[in-house]
């Protein structure tokens, strides 16, 4: 199937933040686009903007009969859509072309030289640092969030020159044909998928395996490529860090050359990490250390990654997609380092039975080192509950006093309770909705 040829595309999963992004490159390109989604977001009202047509129940009814010829329409679908979804099988059945989101973006990408970020914690936003950086050269960025600077998920270029964002979940990543290629990190996650971290490491070497050119690993990982580290000796070195006027300085040795005072935005270490990835694929790719240096000062971040939705001087509130125990960390040390002296309560919503169940110790662990924690109930996703894993299991282990159990509905009062003067809010479910309405609750308490 010549992607070029096809007019219409039809997708089962369309507000997923990787679908989304796909469906916003089609209809920017002048395809017909329509799709389901299980309810309406901020992401599927911005794609009705563009003219796509989206429904919210599945029903055969609800899709456009210009969608209905299977000779004419590509059907794009999540694998987090569930088995017995009706139109997803009406597809499958009347021998409709059926591609899984994956299989499309390496399609989309196979013609370009192309820049893939993997790894299982910070890839989004290394590759939305480097989606910024080469916008510049005209590059089309594909990535798993929505970045400030964009306002989107999808930083539209020409066709020469992609970034994508190499998902290892349901092994998505080795759809992709990358020229130049980074990986993050390489620890356990998406067992419900892969069943042992052991497992999960052969995917990322069969991706590095399919990099044709340059490969790029944070330093420690078991992979043969040009290493990056933050204060020790590396291919690519960030030192002299310094926080002056909430902003990180610190300088980048490259293989070739030293470049001083680079200025990030972005609060912790982690995050001087991820720009230094970003940092090495355009300087690998060949753009100018002075032109990188620029887009890094110019970044602004992504909305769920560390964002600021109330900052003053007697309260703050932190938004983070933290959903893994090494993310939950992360995003700890970053507001201690920004806020040291500071209560700080965390809010979580752990993110599938599974990934409880596998790192329920770890989690605990993470939590417990916030001053005050309110935990709320797992949010389930694509998966039906497990036997004896919930919240209250995670909430024994967590080895805090000042710690409680919530519902939804209790949430702003029980944050209204607290002293706290930092609270974060974190999990990849639907508590970034949730978010908001503290957010307006605080405002208008505040007037």
């Amino acid at each position: 199937m010549k992607l070029k040829k096809i007019q219409t595309i039809y997708f089962v999963g369309i507000g997923g933040i990787g679908m989304s992004a796909i469906a916003r490159y089609f209809a920017s390109n002048g395809k017909l686009v329509a799709g389901y989604d299980k309810t309406p977001s901020q992401i599927t009202s911005s794609l009705e903007e563009l003219g796509v047509e989206i429904h919210f129940e599945d029903s055969l009814k609800n899709i456009p009969i210009s969608f209905l010829d299977k000779d004419k329409t590509l059907v794009v679908y999540t694998p987090a859509i569930a088995e017995n979804h009706t139109e997803l099988n009406y597809f499958l059945n009347n021998n409709f072309k059926v591609l899984k989101r994956a299989e499309v973006l390496g399609k989309i990408t196979e013609s370009t030289f192309c820049l893939a970020v993997a790894g299982t914690h910070g890839k989004t936003t290394t590759s939305s640092i480097l989606g910024h950086i080469m916008h510049q050269q005209k590059a089309t960025s594909f990535l798993g969030g929505i970045a400030e600077n964009y306002n989107s998920n999808l930083i539209l270029g020409e066709d020469k020159v992609s970034v994508v964002e190499a998902d290892e979940f349901d092994r998505s990543f080795l759809q992709l044909s990358p020229n130049i290629a980074c990986i993050t990190s390489m620890d356990a996650d998406h067992l419900d998928i892969y069943g042992e971290a052991a497992v999960l490491e052969e995917s990322f070497v069969e991706f590095a395996n399919k990099v044709s050119g340059t490969l790029i690993i944070a330093k420690g990982l078991p992979l043969r490529g040009l290493t990056y580290a933050v204060n020790e000796a590396a291919d690519y070195r960030a030192f002299n860090l310094k926080i002056e006027s909430g902003k990180y300085i610190f300088d980048v040795q490259t293989p070739s050359e030293s470049i001083k005072n680079i200025e990030f935005y972005l609060p912790g270490k982690h995050n001087v990490m991820n720009a230094l990835a970003a940092f090495a694929m355009a300087d690998v790719y060949g753009v100018p250390a002075k032109k990188i240096k620029l887009s890094l000062s110019t970044f602004k971040g992504v909305k769920r990654r560390f964002s600021y939705k109330i900052k003053t001087s007697d309260f703050v509130l932190i938004d983070d997609y933290a959903h893994h125990p090494t993310e939950i960390n992360a995003v700890e040390n970053s507001i201690r380092e920004m806020y040291p002296k500071e209560k700080v309560l965390a809010v979580f919503q752990p993110h599938l039975f599974s990934r409880t169940r596998d790192f329920i110790d770890d989690f605990a662990t993470a939590l417990s080192k916030f001053d005050e924690i309110l935990l709320l109930d797992i949010y389930p996703a694509r998966e039906l509950p497990i036997a004896g894993v919930s919240s209250e299991w995670l909430f024994h282990k967590i080895e805090n006093k000042h710690k409680k159990l919530v519902q939804k509905n209790n949430l702003i009062k029980d944050i209204k309770n607290s002293t706290a003067k930092v609270v974060v809010m974190l999990g990849a479910g639907d508590i970034g909705e949730m978010v908001n309405e503290v957010k307006i609750n605080f405002y208008n308490s505040r007037k």
